[in-house]
């Protein structure tokens, strides 16, 4: 007979231990599944941790080198509008969230999905004619970064593949590998603006092809496809059948002598999922409120798809209550100055940004349309003492004090990424330096010495 001890915590007028005598066949049930096994602490991460993976973080945090101790660090890396401090947002969205936290309305839990209101909200801002859209067609999720995310885990299962743009949004990747979906890449064509090239997407669509991602406008590029480039993404996928994921975060943000076209206003055929947010066109990307536009005209995704974005909604509860609070008065009341304003200054340090580069030999920078960023060619041929882009951008961090992103993060080798969000002042500056740094290290390539000598 086994004898068990049990302890009771009672007052100081109780008994404290009551012993109890339990017969259960001569040994305990416990030690007869132990049997065999050796305890020992056996704590590992999981293969899902294991398998997630940013590309950015990696390179970033192995670049060892340290800045020119004698040049201020000017940061073009970053993809935070705030970093700075010259691009507050308006005065009505800070009010928006004094007021949510002020009435005491949002300390509580939301829906998974979020309040019924703020959903209404969101569906009345963005509907159109072309792609209506009601409060059940809006999730609000905790950033754009995790409406990708809900998407990505409801269309996809392990060992199918997803579709996603060579150069691209490292965070694609990262979401996807970590929950054991294939990646494939397809090309975005420098001297067509990034557009897609359509053929070679086309010929990556299997029978396990779950989704294509669609970013426009584009982190990395800052390009903006035209209606028509768009129209034939969408006969791709239609052809196909294939659902698109829309990444438009950058939505709006588009130069005056570009326009933006919701992918979802040019077919009724193709199911779309758009995730967009308030974090780049409002300036607060730290508030972590996105939604999901469920666009399904023909009710291909029907409810399944529907339902399982709401329950992979409750696995954390939804986004910031006091932020959803202030929706209302931040889609209707930021005045259109502040967008306008917001886009001016961007185009023109893209502007800036982009004549000084590309007078700069060597460099080669395909002019951005809209987002927040720039690409730039490294013709990597007439800086032999370079491998690649990655000791290109060590390298000016080194001497300069300048700190780009090499496209390697992006999948794209032989560019670098530049963030236009900086001010004028320090634009200037940055260029100027990488100006310095080209010219130090150019070399005629071989056989052309003659036009270096022009």
């Amino acid at each position: 007979m086994d004898s068990y001890v049990i302890q009771m915590n009672g007052n100081d007028n109780l008994t404290s231990v009551l012993d109890v005598h339990v017969n259960i066949g001569g040994r305990s049930s416990v030690q007869g599944r132990m049997k065999g096994r050796k305890a020992r602490w056996n704590v590992r991460p999981s293969d899902m941790s294991n398998k997630t993976f940013n590309p950015i973080r990696a390179i970033v945090d192995n670049m060892k080198v340290k800045p020119n101790p004698n040049k201020t660090v000017i940061s073009l890396s970053i993809g935070d509008p705030t970093v700075f401090g010259n691009l507050p947002t308006d005065p009505e969205v800070t009010q928006a969230m004094k007021d949510a936290l002020d009435s005491g309305k949002y300390n509580g839990y939301a829906p998974s999905i979020g309040y019924l209101s703020s959903r209404e909200e969101v569906a009345s801002y963005y509907h159109c004619a072309e792609a209506p859209l009601e409060a059940k067609d809006v999730i609000l999720t905790s950033g754009c970064s995790q409406a990708i995310e809900l998407c990505l885990a409801v269309l996809a299962n392990p060992g199918q593949n997803i579709l996603i743009p060579r150069p691209g949004f490292s965070l694609y990747r990262t979401l996807a590998e970590s929950m054991g979906i294939e990646v494939k890449l397809y090309n975005l064509l420098p001297e067509k603006s990034w557009e897609i090239d359509l053929k070679q997407l086309e010929s990556l669509i299997d029978e396990k092809t779950a989704c294509l991602i669609v970013n426009n406008p584009s982190n990395p590029c800052g390009s903006v496809f035209t209606k028509r480039h768009l129209q034939k993404i969408l006969a791709v996928a239609e052809r196909q059948c294939v659902p698109i994921l829309a990444d438009e975060i950058y939505g709006d943000m588009v130069f005056s002598d570009h326009k933006y076209e919701p992918l979802a206003t040019l077919s009724t055929n193709v199911p779309i999922l758009s995730c967009g947010g308030l974090a780049k066109r409002w300036l607060v990307p730290g508030w972590r409120l996105g939604w999901i536009l469920i666009h399904d005209r023909r009710d291909i995704f029907g409810n399944e798809i529907r339902d399982g974005l709401v329950k992979l909604s409750q696995r954390i509860l939804g986004p910031c209550t006091i932020v959803q609070g202030a929706l209302k008065s931040i889609l209707q009341r930021t005045p259109q100055e502040f967008y306008h304003d917001t886009l001016s200054f961007l185009k023109s340090n893209a502007d800036l940004c982009y004549g000084a580069l590309a007078a700069i030999p060597g460099l080669q920078p395909v002019c951005p349309s809209g987002a927040m960023y720039l690409m730039v060619g490294i013709e990597m041929e007439h800086f032999p003492e370079f491998e690649n882009d990655v000791e290109f951008t060590e390298r000016l961090v080194a001497e300069q004090s300048v700190h780009c992103l090499p496209a390697t993060c992006f999948e794209y080798p032989n560019f670098f990424r530049v963030v236009i969000t900086v001010p004028e002042v320090m634009m200037l500056e940055a260029c100027s330096r990488i100006q310095e740094f080209c010219e130090q290290h150019y070399h005629c390539a071989e056989g052309s010495q003659e036009e270096c000598d022009k």
